[in-house]
């Protein structure tokens, strides 16, 4: 996501905001950016002490008990307890210790699996670096409009250990290259098989197509899947109260997806499962759906937008920005000297920019602390707020300060252009084929290294699991 969708996030201030800039005055402005949302979980009530999250164990348990022992290594309740605390954090909404206390089970589960396919990594000697790590957490701050640290400042106020969120995406993407690794050659997608996968969506020209994000969660035991059920079923609730769909995806979803945010980008019905295509079908764009059972677990869809294959016009925006960060938080009824001069700064620059490599240089002389070339936006696809902002910019002049809670931005439009957006590229195709394949292992691996591992689940940890089955 682009810097757009962190201003629309931090709900832009109205223009009597800008007044009390100018002012010092007294007017309060309501917005949503203040807490940076987290990924996946809840609650930015500071109200709420993040701990509450761990109170609720049916058997009192010591944040040290042993939880199970998976191929000989621990799970403690403290591993339990930090992924209770990150979820919670993560969507910026509460969640009752009752409602924590269903979803322990799975947390216990994921927390099992996760330790397998770390084995597995280390045995293949895989190495995850840093760098991968850094820029994980920055993709999920760019696609959740949260601007550079927030999701690790977040975490810091709370009290809830960065190395929790590093573990899990170590896993995350150790275990793409374990994947990558399996596929040998499969891993390569010849200019055939692109040229093939081309000319099979020419021929379902005219068919349609969606854009979807998934949250796929696996059923140990198919027999017995009422635990995984209410687990999904408490993600789905948060998930229609407000939580970020990618942030609940890259926590949760056990697909390959998850890295992505769930996305699976545009998909053509052939190759949509038959449990869940009737529901795409149906479902109105950006809604959350109902449980779907799928082999192997359960998925929870949303439909970004629809398209039909071969011919989607849309607007293709070049844009440039200028942003006058803060040197402190906004209070909107006692703006800093700092705040009201970067405001008159702002007001100036509007009236006398006149072109985008101006505002380039302008953005430069800032500090350049948001990128002023985010490069080509699909106007249909921006936020709601955003795009009702753009829409009333005119090719070649800047916008309004649009003022947010760390800082102030200048937006200019410097040129629109129509396009044939379903028009997939081989570049496109070819990462639609891999994705494809991937998951495919993916299962299989998966699969393959639960029925030959020896875990050993503690009576502490029978007492949680067989509570939420009952």
């Amino acid at each position: 996501m682009s810097f757009y969708s962190r201003l629309s996030r931090s709900a832009l201030l109205p223009l009597t905001a800008c007044a009390a800039l100018m002012a010092g005055g007294t007017a309060v402005a309501r917005h949503h950016g203040q807490q940076a949302p987290a990924p996946k979980g809840q609650t930015t009530d500071s109200a709420t002490p993040p701990a509450s999250a761990g109170t609720d164990s049916p058997s009192a348990l010591t944040e040290d008990q042993i939880i199970a022992i998976v191929n000989g290594q621990i799970l403690t309740q403290r591993d339990v307890e930090d992924r209770a605390r990150l979820f919670v954090v993560s969507t910026g909404l509460p969640l009752s210790p009752e409602i924590m206390a269903r979803m322990r089970s799975q947390l216990i589960n994921q927390l099992i699996d996760e330790r397998l396919k770390m084995q597995e990594i280390l045995g293949r000697h895989i190495n995850v670096e840093p760098e991968q790590i850094a820029e994980a957490i920055h993709n999920i701050e760019a696609r959740n409009g949260m601007p550079e640290n927030a999701l690790r400042n977040r975490l810091k106020a709370d009290g809830i250990s960065l190395t929790t969120l590093i573990d899990q995406l170590r896993v995350q993407i150790g275990w793409m290259q374990v994947l990558r690794e399996d596929l040998g050659v499969r891993s390569r997608v010849t200019p055939l098989q692109i040229t093939q996968r081309e000319q099979a969506l020419q021929a379902e020209a005219g068919r349609p197509q969606y854009f979807i994000s998934e949250i796929f969660i696996p059923v140990v035991d198919p027999r017995h899947d009422e635990a995984e059920l209410a687990f999904v079923k408490t993600i789905i609730t948060q998930l229609r109260n407000g939580a970020p769909f990618p942030i609940v995806a890259a926590q949760f979803s056990q697909d390959q997806s998850a890295l992505q945010g769930g996305s699976r980008g545009w998909m053509q019905e052939d190759n949509i499962e038959p449990e869940v295509l009737p529901i795409v079908k149906k479902m109105p764009e950006n809604a959350i759906s109902n449980p779907i059972k799928v082999p192997g677990g359960y998925e929870i869809i949303t439909v970004h937008a629809r398209r039909t294959i071969g011919k989607q016009m849309g607007t293709l925006l070049s844009m440039r920005q200028a942003f006058f960060p803060f040197n402190a938080p906004l209070n909107p009824a006692q703006p800093t000297d700092q705040q009201k001069l970067s405001l008159q700064k702002a007001l100036h620059a509007s009236q006398t920019i006149r072109s985008c490599n101006e505002m380039e240089a302008l953005n430069n002389s800032l500090g350049n602390s948001r990128p002023s070339n985010p490069g080509l936006q699909i106007a249909e696809r921006l936020a709601p707020q955003m795009k009702q902002v753009v829409d009333k910019i005119p090719t070649g002049h800047v916008s309004r300060p649009l003022v947010a809670p760390d800082g102030i931005a200048l937006l200019m439009v410097c040129s629109r252009e129509q396009r044939n957006l379903a028009q997939q590229s081989p570049g496109q195709i070819a990462d639609q084929l891999m994705n494809e394949r991937v998951e495919q292992a993916s299962q299989q691996l998966q699969r393959s290294l639960r029925r030959h591992a020896i875990i050993k689940i503690r009576p502490a940890a029978k007492t949680v699991l067989s509570s939420s089955h009952g």
